[in-house]
């Protein structure tokens, strides 16, 4: 099987020849971002979750949910999402493709923003969106030489507050402070204060300021992507949102133990080198329960920023011809196979939330268990928009499913640095480099707590084959 490195080379591409929409019929593109966002929402069926924001969006959209990212970590998966193209594995996976075209200008297709740019619109990025937020690089992530995104944005933004740089608000706790240390600083933490006591707070200020600006040009649409930090480590936020889950009776974590034999598993590192104050969630119930409603709480607040910018997009009086995406860049294990983060091929990595919303939706608010992936997205956004498709896309347009939930689907790919897996509707293959393989029933109480590869070898094979088919046919 081909390696994941020989897609980053360079395709001939090409555009359908759809004709365009007029510009001032075109909609606008209000893309929102989540970070280690689970699908574990009200709209998703965790009742105990309170997402009211995200909810009403949903309410009005298409709730994806069986939509999986290519890779369980936040730059490679950004990557994928804002290219439409398989990439590399690592968190520099944008920054490797800028390098590129600063080598060759000509070496890589357009991203999303840009194509949407040749195409008229005004594209700008607040927060954390590629992976770096506000989209530079330097030693505090402030450098305007050094684009994560060359020639992408007309505005790339973020406001860090009292974290005084894009590198301090990435891991920043209430009130200005910054993670010099990560044992240092608490791995969770609820302040008493307003939102702008944590950096989506500030930031999101600026989102709305761009509504404001965006809006009112009549001559351009507008691609606005907005990047919510919450909840990513640490888990900070203000504790009017933690005290909603008080009195709340969460479920129990499912399939908690170490899984046996040879996995993607992880000893958690990313969570546990903050202060944990010696305690240990895979051995600590009470522990492993606050850990979880603090980030219950995170995604709370989270969803209360989705709330100011979708009431303020309608506020412009622009919502009636906005289409509208919420994404969570992966999800990320609360214990499941004693794990706490991302970073493995499991589906708790790898499943995350996807809305759609617009007007013209058919049976809003119906959800759809079709497997999507998140290089889906750019080929819907081309569609919908009415802006021809390019053929360097790796995905295809999600129409069908937002005109009938039903429709059919198709398998999902994603990887990490030394393994690839495809997911479909019943199971999950997981294959090493070295040929090693994982294989899930995910029609079974089991599902990924019990390998069936040397059982069932002529599925192994099977779903190999169509990994390397898929693999292979964006090579041609």
């Amino acid at each position: 099987m081909r390696s994941l490195a020989s897609l980053l080379a360079v395709t001939a591409f090409s555009c359908s020849a759809a004709p365009e929409a007029a510009l001032d019929t075109r909609p606008n593109i209000l893309l929102i971002a989540v970070d280690d966002l689970r699908p574990e929402l009200a709209s998703f069926g965790a009742s105990y979750i309170r997402s009211p924001s995200i909810d009403r969006l949903s309410s009005s959209g298409r709730v994806f949910r069986s939509h999986y990212v290519q890779a369980p970590t936040c730059g490679a998966s950004r990557y994928t999402l804002l290219t439409g193209r398989y990439g590399g594995a690592s968190n520099a996976a944008l920054f490797q493709r800028a390098a590129r075209i600063n080598d060759d200008p000509g070496s890589a297709p357009p991203s999303m923003p840009a194509w949407f740019r040749e195409h008229g619109y005004t594209a700008v990025s607040v927060g954390k969106v590629s992976h770096h937020p506000g989209g530079l690089g330097g030693t505090d992530w402030d450098d305007p030489l050094q684009p994560e995104m060359p020639n992408s944005w007309d505005r790339h933004l973020l406001a860090a507050g009292p974290w005084q740089h894009p590198r301090g608000w990435m891991h920043g706790l209430a009130n200005g402070e910054i993670r010099v240390d990560a044992g240092d600083m608490d791995v969770f933490q609820a302040e008493e204060g307003p939102d702008t006591i944590y950096p989506d707070g500030v930031s999101i200020e600026d989102a709305l300021r761009q509504l404001d600006e965006l809006s009112s040009d009549s001559e351009r649409p507008f691609f606005l992507a907005v990047g919510i930090l919450r909840p990513h480590l640490p888990f900070g936020a203000p504790l009017k949102y933690l005290k909603s889950y008080a009195d709340s009776q969460l479920p129990s974590i499912p399939h908690p133990t170490k899984p046996e034999g040879r996995t993607t598993w992880h000893a958690s590192a990313e969570f546990m080198k903050y202060n944990r104050w010696n305690r240990d969630p895979n051995k600590d119930a009470e522990f492993a329960l606050e850990v979880r409603k603090h980030y219950a709480a995170c995604v709370t607040y989270a969803d209360a920023q989705v709330g100011r910018l979708v009431e303020h997009l309608e506020r412009t009086g622009a919502a009636e011809n906005t289409i509208v995406i919420l994404w969570g860049d992966h999800g990320w294990h609360l214990g499941e196979h004693a794990i706490w983060g991302k970073h493995t091929l499991f589906e708790e990595s790898l499943r995350s939330p996807l809305v759609i919303s617009h007007r013209g939706i058919q049976k809003p608010g119906a959800p759809t268990e079709a497997i999507v992936e998140s290089l889906d997205v750019f080929p819907t956004l081309c569609e919908l928009a009415g802006l021809p498709t390019p053929d360097f896309v790796h995905g295809v347009s999600l129409r069908p499913l937002l005109e009938d939930p039903d429709a059919s689907g198709h398998p999902a790919i994603s990887y990490g640095r030394s393994a690839q897996t495809i997911r479909t509707k019943t199971h999950r293959l997981i294959l090493h480099d070295d040929g090693y393989a994982e294989l899930y029933d995910h029609t079974t109480p089991e599902k990924e707590t019990k390998n069936l590869a040397t059982s069932n070898p002529s599925l192994v094979a099977e779903l190999a084959e169509r990994l390397r088919d898929r693999l292979d046919s964006l090579e041609d």
